[in-house]
């Protein structure tokens, strides 16, 4: 019998008992739809992850000031300003495994320009910001060296802040910002240069949302710190050379600091240390995991399913005994029988493999659209999820089948 003709009969036997056979279907096709959706939803947690990498830039982390203790009392973290643009002069040049240390201070303010205005946040930095978190520039240039010495009044917006303070046009040709002006702590700023798209941090914040300032700039016009001699930073970016030991470096730049703030053995810390690429490394591992971990769940529908196709391929073996006793008199050989009833087995799971792959399709995008979550929809896990849905009939209708194709003409002709 050609392959054809088995084909045939095993849509006719399946299609004698609609219900029946959609019920069998039902465990394989759950399955399939929530592997789909499952490993869509982790997909698209861990592409998140991935961006939120890329838009940090490599090898980064981040010292912020610590705790201090004030009459017995221990404040939280940052709750005092002990980080110097000398500190990040000393680390870029005193710890090898350092490629460059960018200082910085932030603050908010209500931006203007024109009968525009935007609720933003600033920050005072330096070139090396923009290398050590890899943000090029969309428009325009940098700070130039006189306008880092000299305060100037100049600035780079973030497309965000552009396109609240100037319009969308002005968000999609980047160029018309420059020169504009705008009033920061009503500070006439002057737009030099636009950056390039960031997007979302890992905390889901607009990173877009900025305007940069020169270092000096932010602290002498528009924070106003009393400080201001000592050169006081809210921040030290610091970006580690490629190849080089996060960890050591960290423990260095630690050594380093501790020396230069003179803190005794024994002490606490009077700053802190975020190594972020290992953070969110550590994020996307665990990502990974929950992905495999959810289509593992899932398959075990896939299982269940298996075995309601196996136990209602052993009913049909029964109630067509007759049938399979008739087919050997006129001629059938046992492999003809064997392949009929796996080719039907095979069937059901790929025909609630192809359902489940709808289902699943219309489940992912209720997720994202509904829910609002990230998704990534995977060819290579429809396939596999298909592929697998094929094995398990072939798998578990092989037993009925063979059953099936051990009985003698004899046996079945009495079968009553």
């Amino acid at each position: 019998m050609n392959f054809t003709a088995t084909l045939r009969m095993a849509l006719s036997a399946l299609t004698t008992n609609v219900l029946r056979s959609l019920l069998t279907m039902l465990g394989v096709i759950i399955g399939v739809a929530s592997v789909i959706t499952m490993v869509a939803i982790g997909s698209g947690a861990q592409a998140r992850v991935e961006e939120t990498m890329k838009s940090l830039g490599s090898n980064i982390m981040l010292v912020i000031p610590g705790s201090v203790t004030t009459n017995g009392v221990r404040l939280g973290g940052a709750s005092s300003q002990t980080l110097t643009e000398d500190d990040a002069v000393a680390i870029a040049k005193d710890v090898p495994e350092v490629q460059l240390a960018a200082p910085s201070m932030r603050g908010a303010a209500q931006a203007v320009a024109g009968s525009a205005n935007w609720s933003t946040s600033f920050f005072g930095v330096t070139p090396d910001y923009l290398e050590a978190r890899d943000w090029p520039l969309a428009a325009g240039r940098g700070f130039e060296a006189n306008e880092l010495a000299g305060s100037a009044k100049v600035a780079m917006i973030g497309l965000t802040a552009g396109e609240k303070l100037f319009g969308e046009a002005a968000a999609q040709d980047p160029a018309m910002m420059l020169e504009q002006t705008i009033r920061v702590r009503k500070v006439p700023l002057t737009i030099v240069g636009v950056l390039n798209r960031k997007g979302q941090s890992a905390l889901g914040q607009d990173q877009d949302d900025v305007i940069m300032v020169p270092l000096a700039t932010a602290r002498n016009r528009l924070l106003g710190s009393a400080q201001g001699k000592l050169r006081r930073v809210h921040t030290i970016s610091v970006k580690v050379k490629d190849g080089q030991s996060m960890k050591v470096a960290e423990d260095n730049i630690k050594d380093l600091l501790r020396q230069r703030h003179k803190l005794q053995a024994g002490a606490d810390d009077d700053f802190s240390i975020r190594n972020l690429t290992e953070m969110l490394a550590a994020q996307e591992a665990s990502q990974k995991v929950m992905t495999y971990l959810l289509a593992a769940v899932a398959g075990v529908s896939l299982l269940v399913g298996g075995i309601g196709i196996m136990n209602i391929m052993l009913v049909s073996v029964t109630e067509r005994t007759r049938e399979i006793g008739l087919r050997m008199a006129v001629g059938a050989r046992p492999a003809d029988i064997l392949r009929q009833f796996l080719t039907e087995a095979a069937l059901l799971s790929l025909i609630g493999g192809v359902i489940g792959i709808i289902l699943g399709g219309l489940a992912t995008w209720a997720v994202a659209e509904l829910a609002g979550w990230r998704v990534a929809l995977s060819l290579q896990a429809v396939a596999i999820a298909v592929a697998f849905a094929g094995a398990v009939g072939v798998f578990f209708g092989f037993y009925p089948a063979k059953k099936a194709s051990k009985l003698t003409p004899i046996e079945a002709l009495r079968y009553d």
